[in-house]
C-alpha cells in the first residue's frame, strides 16, 4: 500500500507494559527516512507523519520487529441497543489476577505456617504455584525477553528474573535435592545459617509475587482504560434526531447522521440544534456556554450561525445546515482532544526508571557471588544457592504494591474530599505543576446567570419592582428572565401572575400586572415606547455595561422605575480557592471566552493579577494558550468544566475538571473535583503531591528491606523463611505506610 507525501497515519499498538516500551517503538519509527512518530503509552496508540515512499504496511512490520502489534484503528461503529456487548480488553487481565490469588495464597500459607506442612505438601505447593508463574506471569515473562532483546531493563525484568530463580530453584531442590522427601517441614525459625540450599524452597515467594504486582498493574490498567472516554462524551453531546422540513411542507424525523448541507431543520424551544447551521426564520436565544464558555446567552436571529450542540432557550427556529459530520464544530473539537491525548505522554514509571539500573546491578551481583563462592571451593551447590538466593530476595514484592496500595487509598481519601485521581501518571505531574490556567465560566464563577443588584429611582420601592418585574419574568423561558425571576422568588417567596404576557424577540417582556402596564427589558424596549432612563439610573446601566454585567431596565404605567444588574456570579469560595492555589506556589492564569471587562471584572473580583488575564478566546484556541505556556517552560495545571475545555484539559500537564461540568471536560481531565467548588483544587494538588510522595517512600522501604538482606544472600545465608519475612515485612510496612494517607484534611 503506498501512499502520498506527507500522510498522517494512527496506530493501534499492543504489548506495552510500560512508558520506555513507547519510548523504543518511537525511537525506531522516527529512524525510518521521512518519518515523524510520536508513541503514547496511556492511549496505546502511535501517530506518524510519514512520506509517500513510506506505507503502512512498513511502519507496521518496524512496530512488530521491534517486539510489538501494530494495526490500523478500525473505523467507529455506531451502537445500536441490540449490538452484543464489546469485548473487555481487561478480561484476560482480571483471568490472570485471579488464577494467581486463588493459588498463591494457600502456598503462601503452607510455607509460612508449619502446622499445615502435612506429608506432601511441598508437592501440592509446587503444583498450586506452577500455573502463577507460568500462566499468570506469563506478561512479565514476555515482556522481560522483549525487553532483553533491545538491551533494556525494567520491572518486568525484575519480576521475570525473580519468581524464575525462585520457580526454577524450587524445581531443582524436589527433584534434585533433599526438598521432595516425605514430610520435609520449613521450620519456623529466622536464624542465619549457611547451608548448601537442596532443600530450600522459594515457591510462595514466585507465587506472591507474581499475585500482588498482577494485582498493581490490574488496577492501573483500569484506570487507563479510560483514555478514550473523552471523545465518547464530546460525541455523546450532540442531538440524536433532528426534525428535517421537506419541500413539500412535511416533517420528518431523521438520525443526524442522514442530514445533508443544505437540509432545513426545525429547533423546538429546549432542543439542542442538530448541526452548524445558518437560521432562516424565527428568533431565540441560544444557550452556547457549554461549547463556548460564553455565559450570556446569544440572541439570533434570520441569517445568524448557530453551532451544533447549542440549547435553543427562547423560540422557534428553522435552520439551514451549512456543516454535517466530521466538519462541525463539535466534530473539530473532538479531534483537538485527540490530538491534545496523543500528544501528551505518560510519565515512565517510577518503578522502571529505578529498575533500569537496580537490575544490572543485582545480575552483576548474582554473577560475581557465583564466581566468589566457585573461586573459593564451596562447591557448585552452595556457589548457585548463594547465587540463585540474590536474584530472589532482589525481586520485591512490596515494589508491586507500592503503587496500587498507596493510589487505593490516596484515591479513597480523594473520593470522601470529593476528589476523584484517575491514574497513577497523573501523580507525576503534580509535582512540577507551577502555573494553574482557570476558565471563568462554571469554574471561577457559577456559570449561571444570577441577579446582583437593583438600582432604583427616588421614592421606588425595591420589593414592589422585582414583584411586577419577577412576575413578568416569570413566564419567560430567557436565561436572563430566569436569573430575575429567581433573585425575585429568593427574596419575596412568591409573585403574582401577569396578563397579557408577550415576548418581544431579542428585547424583552411586556404585560399587565396587578393593574400596571409593566415592560422589562432592553433600553431599545423602552425607547420605543418613548420612555428613557432617568440621570442616575442611566449611570448604573452604564457601569454595568462596563463591568461586563447585563442591565435589565424596569418600567411600568409609563416610567422607568429600576435598572437590574444580571451576570454570572462569582463564586463564594473563589476568592479563597485562588489564594491557597498561590500558597502551593502556583501562578493562577484566568482563561475565558468572554470579553476583557467581563474578565477583568472577575479577576479583580477573586484576586487575579491584570496580566494574567486572557480573554475573548475562542473554544479551539484554549489548548493554544495552554501549549504557548508549555513551550514558555512552564509547567500547567488546567481547571475547567465545559466541552470547549475538553482539549485543553486534556493538552495541560495536568488538568482538574469540575464534577459539575459536562462529561467530555471529566474525561478529558486527571483529577476530577466532584463539587464544583475551586478550593477543592488547591486540596487536590495537595493530596495527589501527598500519595507520589508517599508511592516514593513506599519504592525506596520496597527496595531498602530487600537489598539489606542481598548481603546475607550474597553470604549464602539465607534460608527460606529469612526470605519469606524479608518480602512479608516490607508488604506490611508500605501498606501501613500508605494508610497514613487516611489522615490527609483540607484545608480549613
Amino acid at each position: 500500500m503506498t501512499t502520498t507525501a506527507g500522510t498522517e497515519t494512527e496506530l493501534v499498538i499492543g504489548g506495552m507494559t510500560c512508558a520506555s516500551c513507547a519510548a523504543r517503538i518511537e525511537k525506531k519509527l522516527n529512524r525510518m527516512d521521512g518519518v515523524i512518530a510520536t508513541v503514547n503509552y496511556a492511549t496505546e496508540k502511535a501517530r506518524v507523519s510519514h512520506a509517500g515512499d513510506v506505507s503502512v504496511r512498513d511502519l507496521i512490520d518496524t512496530v512488530e520487529k521491534t517486539g510489538y502489534t501494530a494495526q490500523e484503528p478500525a473505523p467507529p461503529e455506531p451502537e445500536s441497543p441490540d449490538a452484543p456487548p464489546r469485548d473487555d480488553e481487561l478480561r484476560p487481565r482480571r483471568e490472570r489476577l485471579i488464577t494467581a490469588v486463588v493459588l498463591a495464597v494457600p502456598v503462601i500459607a503452607m510455607a509460612m505456617i508449619p502446622a499445615l506442612q502435612f506429608e506432601y505438601w511441598q508437592w501440592l505447593s509446587l503444583t498450586l504455584a506452577a500455573p502463577v508463574v507460568t500462566y499468570a506471569g506469563w506478561p512479565f515473562h514476555k515482556a522481560a525477553f522483549t525487553n532483553a532483546r533491545h538491551g533494556a531493563a525494567t520491572m518486568d525484568t525484575l519480576i521475570s528474573l525473580g519468581t524464575s530463580a525462585a520457580f526454577l530453584w524450587s524445581l531443582w531442590a524436589l527433584f534434585f535435592g533433599t526438598a521432595g522427601t516425605p514430610g520435609m517441614t520449613h521450620p519456623f525459625e529466622l536464624t542465619i545459617a549457611r547451608g548448601d540450599g537442596s532443600g530450600n524452597l522459594y515457591l510462595e515467594a514466585a507465587a506472591g509475587v507474581t499475585a500482588f504486582i498482577l494485582a498493581g498493574r490490574y488496577f492501573e490498567a483500569r484506570s487507563k482504560r479510560k483514555a478514550g472516554a473523552a471523545l465518547r462524551a464530546l460525541l455523546e453531546l450532540g442531538a440524536k434526531d433532528v426534525t428535517v422540513l421537506r419541500p413539500d411542507g412535511g416533517e420528518q424525523t431523521v438520525p443526524v447522521a442522514d442530514l445533508k448541507v443544505g437540509d432545513r431543520f426545525l429547533v423546538r424551544p429546549g432542543e439542542k440544534i442538530a448541526t452548524d447551521g445558518t437560521v432562516t426564520e424565527g428568533s431565540s436565544a441560544v444557550d452556547a456556554s457549554m461549547l463556548t464558555g460564553e455565559s450570556v446567552p446569544v440572541e439570533v436571529r434570520v441569517g445568524d450561525a448557530v453551532t451544533g450542540a447549542t440549547v435553543n432557550a427562547g423560540g422557534r427556529l428553522v435552520v439551514e445546515a451549512t456543516r454535517v459530520g466530521g466538519d462541525t464544530q463539535l466534530a473539530r473539537m473532538a479531534k483537538l482532544v485527540e490530538d491534545a491525548q496523543s500528544g501528551k505522554a505518560a510519565a515512565q514509571r517510577l518503578a522502571d526508571r529505578i529498575s533500569g539500573v537496580f537490575v544490572p546491578i543485582v545480575i552483576a551481583l548474582a554473577l560475581g557471588t557465583l564466581g566468589f563462592w566457585l573461586g573459593n571451593s564451596a562447591g557448585p551447590t552452595a556457589a548457585f544457592t548463594a547465587a540463585v538466593a540474590v536474584l530472589i530476595i532482589a525481586c520485591p514484592c512490596a515494589l508491586g504494591l507500592a503503587t496500587p496500595t498507596a493510589l487505593l487509598v490516596g484515591t479513597g481519601r480523594g473520593a470522601q474530599l470529593g476528589i476523584l485521581i484517575k491514574g497513577p501518571e497523573v501523580l507525576e505531574s503534580t509535582r512540577k505543576v507551577d502555573t494553574v490556567v482557570l476558565d471563568k465560566t462554571g469554574t471561577v464563577t457559577t456559570g449561571r446567570m444570577t441577579l446582583l443588584a437593583v438600582h432604583t429611582t427616588h421614592g421606588t420601592d425595591e420589593a414592589e419592582v422585582l414583584r411586577l418585574a419577577g412576575a413578568l419574568e416569570h413566564s419567560s423561558e430567557h436565561p436572563i428572565a430566569r436569573a430575575v425571576a429567581e433573585g425575585a422568588l429568593a427574596k419575596l417567596g412568591s409573585l403574582p401572575t401577569p396578563e397579557d404576557f408577550a415576548n418581544v424577540p431579542g428585547l424583552g417582556v411586556q404585560g399587565v400586572v396587578d393593574g400596571h402596564a409593566v415592560l422589562v427589558g432592553r433600553q431599545r424596549l423602552l425607547a420605543d415606547w418613548a420612555m428613557a432612563l432617568p440621570e442616575d439610573l442611566a449611570g448604573a446601566a452604564a457601569e454595568a455595561e462596563r463591568t461586563g454585567r447585563t442591565a435589565v431596565s424596569v418600567a411600568w404605567d409609563g416610567e422607568v422605575r429600576a435598572v437590574l444588574e444580571v451576570a454570572d456570579a462569582v463564586k463564594e469560595t473563589s476568592p479563597e480557592a485562588i489564594r491557597r492555589l498561590r500558597d502551593l506556589g502556583l501562578t493562577p492564569i484566568l482563561l475565558t471566552g468572554d470579553n476583557e471587562a467581563v474578565a477583568r471584572s472577575v479577576a479583580r473580583e477573586v484576586g487575579i493579577a491584570p496580566e494574567h488575564v486572557i480573554a475573548e478566546v475562542l473554544p479551539q484556541d484554549k489548548v493554544d494558550v495552554v501549549k504557548r505556556l508549555q513551550d514558555e517552560g512552564r509547567s500547567v495545571a488546567m481547571v475547567g468544566d465545559g466541552v470547549n475545555d475538553a482539549a485543553a484539559l486534556a493538552q495541560a500537564d495536568l488538568g482538574l475538571a469540575m464534577g459539575t461540568g459536562t462529561d467530555a471536560a471529566i474525561e478529558a481531565g486527571d483529577l476530577t473535583l466532584v463539587r464544583g467548588d475551586l478550593r477543592a483544587a488547591a486540596d487536590a494538588i495537595r493530596l495527589a503531591r501527598r500519595t507520589l510522595g508517599t508511592i516514593r517512600s513506599n519504592l525506596f522501604w520496597a527496595f531498602a528491606y530487600n537489598v539489606a538482606a542481598l548481603p546475607l544472600a550474597a553470604a549464602g545465608l539465607l534460608n527460606p523463611m529469612l526470605a519469606g519475612a524479608a518480602m512479608a515485612f516490607s508488604s506490611v510496612f508500605v501498606v501501613g505506610n500508605s494508610l497514613r494517607l487516611r489522615s490527609f484534611r483540607a484545608a480549613n
